[in-house]
């Protein structure tokens, strides 16, 4: 049985794939290509085109067909009223609010699929969170809530291109709803645009008053850091391998080489760049830092806030492998972090945690 919108589309497809042929749209000698068609979408959205009770279920008293002639008839109708009133307001037709308001009963409906798709997210079920509010918003077409919500769903479940398109609708409706200024902002920093985010978190703590949310200000901060990470690698074409600090701070290259990084250093890493955890847990300066980091809770706050850390973290859960740590620790956030959590005593640096991005 289909479950959910975009089964219940692709049953009403292969209905009108089916049909097409034995109402004369199609010639007999189209059939094998069509059986093609009907079986690969049956295939790819596990539905089941043959039982009748799921695809009357699909497509209610009307076919396919004749949804899209009434789809054609209201743009056509919509098309003619934009012209007439060529003054009027640009509206994107993603996002804009229906010709007439929805009643009560369709307020309430929604307000249900809303809060069963919150459980959803509640559950980490976010495909099942995205489907409840795409029909909360069928029913209460441009409520920000409901697309600020469906965008955080799409950013939970890395579909980024879709949370900004979401969120974006959802801040051109309601600009001072704060939270889908902070959505919009970790979407544009997961999708590389460091300036957009930033700008998306400014808006954000304008709006909030008062200096802005803790979160918001650390999703500032985290992009403004990256924005400036940005610039110096663009300033330095070619940049020199990094000069040690004074104050006699440990030598970041041998922890590089124990995670295995360092190139062709010898006695690095172990195979398939995988680290050599013996010798990582048999090193002192890996115990030192080890130790600093349990008994400074945000030290380890800041560590795991730092953008470069985090999309090593996102490229090594995607099966990425172990990134260079050599290259890494040329980053010298990262380098000031490592020398304060190994006891090192390097020059000072800036706070390498800006901040954790959006809250949910």
């Amino acid at each position: 049985m289909a479950t959910t919108t975009k089964q219940r589309l692709a049953l009403a497809i292969c209905d009108f794939l089916s049909t097409s042929l034995t109402d004369g749209t199609l010639s007999a000698e189209d059939k094998d290509s069509i059986d093609v068609a009907v079986n690969c979408i049956a295939e790819s959205f596990k539905v089941d085109p043959t039982d009748a009770e799921a695809v009357k279920a699909a497509t209610g008293s009307q076919n396919l067909l004749q949804i899209y002639g009434v789809y054609e008839k209201l743009k056509a109708t919509t098309s003619s009223s934009a012209s007439a009133s060529s003054t009027s307001k640009p509206t994107d037709t993603a996002s804009a609010p229906q010709d007439r308001a929805p009643t009560e009963d369709e307020k309430a409906q929604a307000e249900d699929l809303k809060a069963k798709g919150n459980r959803a997210m509640a559950s980490k079920d976010y495909a099942a969170a995205i489907d409840l509010y795409t029909q909360a918003l069928a029913l209460y077409p441009g409520n920000a809530i409901y697309l600020s919500n469906r965008a955080a769903a799409y950013s939970a479940a890395r579909d980024h291109a879709s949370a900004r398109a979401d969120a974006e609708a959802a801040v051109r409706i309601d600009p001072k709803y704060t939270k889908a200024w902070s959505r919009l902002g970790l979407a544009r920093f997961a999708l590389g645009d460091a300036k957009g985010s930033m700008e998306a978190y400014r808006q954000g703590i304008e709006h909030e008053g008062n200096g802005g949310s803790e979160a918001m200000k650390k999703g500032y901060e985290t992009a403004k850091r990256r924005v400036e990470e940005l610039e110096a690698e663009a300033a330095t074409a070619t940049p020199d391998a990094p000069s040690p600090r004074g104050g006699g701070g440990p030598d970041l290259s041998s922890l590089a080489g124990l995670f295995g990084g360092g190139g062709n250093r010898e006695g690095g890493g172990g195979g398939g760049g995988m680290p050599d955890l013996s010798s990582i847990m048999n090193n002192p300066m890996f115990a030192s830092m080890a130790q600093n980091l349990m008994s400074n809770p945000e030290m380890m706050q800041n560590l795991m806030s730092n953008p470069r850390l985090r999309e090593m973290a996102d490229r090594f859960s995607s099966g990425g492998g172990m990134p260079d740590l050599s290259n890494l620790m040329s980053d010298p956030n990262i380098a000031d972090m490592a020398r304060n959590m190994m006891g090192g005593g390097g020059g000072g640096g800036g706070n390498a945690g800006a901040g954790r991005g959006a809250g949910q």
